[in-house]
C-alpha cells in the first residue's frame, strides 16, 4: 500500500492549530488563577478603558450667558449640547452684570477688618462669584456639595475668581466678541502694588488685631476659643513662581487669613535641594538662599528643610525596611514629606492643626468656604463606622442622602473598627489610650486627620507603596496601614506629634501617604475622608462608576485587587482630583481661557467658563 506524505501547507496549519491551541490553554490557565473579583480588571486590560467609550461632557464650556438659577437647571446629558444652548435665550451684558455679586463666605462677624498694608489704606481685595450656574453644567460623580455644606447655586469666572489678585481687569464677558463688542470689567478695587505687600507682616497685624478671637477668658462661658491652624504650602528651592502661582499664593492668604481676622496662617515649606547647605548654622546663607529662590512678597512666610536636616532630627538608625520599590532615601522627600511637616509642627505650637498643601492644587471658589466647610462636617461626624465610612466612594446619586449613605455602609460591613487596634509591636503611649478613652462619645471632637481622598485598605489592593514600612517587627505581619492618595490634608497637633515621636523614638515610618492614616488608625483617632465634590471628563452611568470605585472588600474603595488604586488607577484620569488626572489641569487651562475646549464650542465663540466651586489636582502648568 503506497505511503502518504502529508503536504507541506498541512503542516504549517497543524503547527500553527496547536500554537493557537497551547496559547488559549496558557490563557485559560493564568485567568483561572486571578480571583473572580478581577475578572472585571482582566477584560479592562484586553479590552482597553471602558470608560474612553462613554460620551464627553461638554456641559462645563457653556458660558456666562447660559446661566440659569439653580431650580431651572438641568444636567448635561448624552445629546448634543450645542443643538440644546442654541435654541435657548442667552442672557444680555446687563443681565449678566446683575448676576455678580461679591462674595462672603465668613459666617462669624466678631473680627475686626484686617488690611494689606500697614497704614490701613489697602483693603483685601473682593472675590466675586455669579447667581446661578451656566444650563447642563455637568454634575459630580462622587463626592456632594450639599453634604459638605458647599454651595452649589453660584459660579466663578476666572476674573471674579482671579481679578482680584492680578489677572486683567478689564476683559470682554465675550471670549469671541458679539458684533457690538460690548465690554464689561469686573468691579473690583484699585490695582495693587503687589511687590509693596509684605504678606507676612500683613499676617501678624491682622492676628494682633484679633488675638481676642484665640484666647479663653473667665467670662467666656466656657466657651473654646477659635483654634489656629497652619496651611502649609509645599514648594522648593528652584521653583518657578509663574503669575498664576503667585495669584494662587495671594487668594490663598487673603481669603484664609485676613478674611478670617487672623483664624489661619499661609506658610511656605521650601525644600532646599541642596544638602551641602548648612542654612541653619548661618542667617546669611538662610537669607541667601531665600532671596534667591522665593519672590519678596512671600518671603517672609518661607521656611526652609532639607533632607540632610531631616536626617539630624531623625538620626535613625531605620530598620527592619520591608519593600522600599521606589529606591529612595528614608528621609527623602519621595519617601518621607511628612517629616518636614512633623518638625514644622514641632516648632509652631501656636496651630491645632496644619494643613499639608501642595502647589500643584487650585480651587475655582473661595479658600475659606472650602476649608471651614471641611472642618465643621469633619468634627461632626459620629466616630461608629467612621473608617468604614471614610473607605467608600460616596455617589449622591446612587447613595441617597448622606444618612442613607452612612446606613448603607454600615449594612455591608460586619465589623467595625472603634478605638486604637492592637497588632504586635504596637507603641501607642498609655497616656494617649488614656485621652481617647475619655473623649471617644464626643462625636464633635475635632478631627485628627481630614483627608481629599478614601481612607483605603492598602492590603492586596495593588497600591505600588503598600509594603514600605519601616521599623516594625520582622518576625509578624504587616501592621494594619491605611492610605489616602495625594497626601494634601488636615492633620492636628496631636497626631503630628504622635508621627514625630514614632520616627525619633521608635525609628519608624511609612510611604508618606501611609504615615498619617495609619497612626491614627493605631492611636484610634478621629480620621475621616471629605467627600468633596469631583468631576470626571465624561457620562459615567452611576451604577457602573459604583462598581468601579467601590469594588473593594465590603463595597469599599480598598483591600482587595478590584480596587482603583492599583492596576486599575486609569479610571481617575478623566476626573478633577488625584495624583494623575489629566482633566483637572485640562479644566483648569480652559477656565482661564488658555487650554483647548470642545471644537464645537471653539467654533461658536462660547462666552467665557463659569464654573462651580471645584478642588483640582494636578495642575503642571497653566
Amino acid at each position: 500500500m503506497p505511503q502518504l506524505h502529508q503536504s507541506p501547507f498541512c503542516s504549517r496549519q497543524l503547527r500553527c492549530t496547536r500554537n493557537v491551541t497551547a496559547a488559549i490553554l496558557i490563557l485559560f490557565l493564568i485567568l483561572y488563577h486571578i480571583p473572580d473579583r478581577t475578572w472585571r480588571g482582566a477584560n479592562l486590560l484586553v479590552f482597553g478603558a471602558h470608560w474612553e467609550r462613554f460620551p464627553r461632557l461638554n456641559g462645563y464650556y457653556a458660558g456666562l450667558s447660559n446661566l440659569v438659577p439653580i431650580s431651572q437647571h438641568v444636567e448635561e446629558g448624552v445629546q448634543d449640547l450645542w443643538s440644546k444652548t442654541a435654541n435657548t435665550d442667552l442672557l444680555s451684558e446687563d443681565d449678566i452684570r446683575t448676576r455678580m455679586i461679591a462674595y462672603n463666605p465668613y459666617l462669624h462677624n466678631n473680627t475686626r477688618r484686617c488690611f494689606l498694608d500697614d497704614k490701613g489704606t489697602v483693603d483685601i481685595p473682593a472675590l466675586y462669584s455669579y447667581q446661578g450656574i451656566p444650563q447642563y453644567h455637568p454634575e459630580p460623580l462622587h463626592g456632594s456639595y450639599d453634604a459638605l455644606g458647599l454651595r452649589d447655586d453660584i459660579c466663578f469666572d476666572r476674573y471674579g475668581r482671579l481679578g482680584a489678585y492680578g489677572l486683567d481687569e478689564n476683559a470682554a464677558i465675550q471670549e469671541r466678541h458679539s458684533p457690538d463688542e460690548t465690554i464689561t470689567s469686573t468691579p473690583h478695587s484699585k490695582s495693587i502694588n503687589w511687590q509693596s505687600i509684605d504678606w507676612s507682616a500683613a499676617q501678624h497685624r491682622c492676628h494682633g488685631t484679633n488675638k481676642h478671637q484665640f484666647v479663653q477668658t473667665p467670662d467666656s462661658g466656657g466657651h473654646r476659643s477659635t483654634p489656629r491652624q497652619a496651611l502649609v504650602l509645599r514648594t522648593w528651592t528652584g521653583y518657578h513662581y509663574t503669575p498664576h502661582v503667585m495669584m494662587n499664593i495671594r487668594a490663598l492668604i487673603s481669603e484664609l487669613s485676613l478674611g478670617s481676622g487672623a483664624e489661619y496662617d499661609v506658610h511656605l515649606l521650601v525644600h532646599v535641594k541642596n544638602n551641602s547647605a548648612q542654612f541653619w548654622e548661618s542667617q546669611d546663607l538662610y537669607r541667601e538662599i531665600l532671596h534667591a529662590n522665593i519672590p519678596k512678597e512671600f518671603r517672609g512666610l518661607a521656611t526652609l528643610w532639607s533632607e540632610s536636616q531631616m536626617e539630624m532630627v531623625y538620626p535613625g538608625p531605620f530598620l527592619n525596611n520591608t519593600l522600599n520599590k521606589s529606591g529612595k532615601s528614608i528621609h527623602g522627600v519621595y519617601r518621607s514629606s511628612h517629616m518636614p511637616l512633623q518638625y514644622f509642627a514641632q516648632n509652631n505650637a501656636q496651630y491645632e492643626h496644619f494643613w499639608n498643601w501642595e502647589i500643584d492644587m487650585r480651587y475655582t471658589g473661595h479658600y475659606y468656604e472650602l476649608l471651614d466647610r471641611l472642618g465643621h462636617w469633619a468634627n461632626a461626624q459620629p466616630r461608629h463606622g467612621l473608617w468604614e465610612r471614610s473607605a467608600k466612594y460616596y455617589l449622591e446619586k446612587m447613595h441617597g442622602t448622606w444618612k442613607q449613605f452612612s446606613d448603607l455602609v454600615h449594612q455591608e460591613n460586619p465589623n467595625t473598627i472603634f478605638g486604637p487596634v492592637k497588632f504586635p509591636g504596637s507603641q501607642a503611649l498609655n497616656f494617649q489610650r488614656a485621652s481617647w478613652l475619655s473623649s471617644s462619645v464626643e462625636d464633635d471632637k475635632d478631627a485628627d486627620l481630614i483627608t481629599l481622598s478614601p481612607l483605603f485598605d492598602p492590603n492586596e489592593s495593588g497600591w505600588y507603596f503598600d509594603t514600605d514600612v519601616t521599623g516594625y517587627p520582622s518576625d509578624s505581619p504587616l501592621p494594619p496601614r491605611r492610605v489616602a492618595i495625594i497626601a494634601a490634608s488636615r492633620m492636628s497637633r496631636g497626631l503630628l506629634h504622635l508621627m514625630h515621636e514614632e520616627t525619633l523614638q521608635y525609628r519608624r515610618s511609612m510611604w508618606t501617604e501611609m504615615w498619617a492614616p495609619s497612626i491614627a488608625l493605631h492611636y484610634g483617632l478621629k480620621a475621616v475622608y471629605a467627600p468633596h465634590p469631583v468631576y470626571y471628563d465624561r457620562k459615567w452611568p452611576v451604577s457602573t462608576a459604583d462598581k468601579i470605585f467601590n469594588a473593594g472588600k465590603h463595597g469599599s474603595s480598598g483591600g482587595n485587587a478590584s480596587s482603583v488604586f492599583g492596576a486599575f488607577e486609569h479610571n481617575h484620569l478623566g476626573s478633577t482630583w488625584y495624583h494623575n488626572a489629566r482633566f483637572a489641569g485640562e479644566l483648569w487651562r480652559s477656565w482661564l481661557g488658555r487650554g483647548s475646549r470642545h471644537s464645537m464650542f471653539s467654533q461658536q465663540g462660547v462666552d467665557r467658563m463659569c464654573l462651580r466651586s471645584m478642588l483640582l489636582h494636578t495642575v503642571k502648568y497653566e
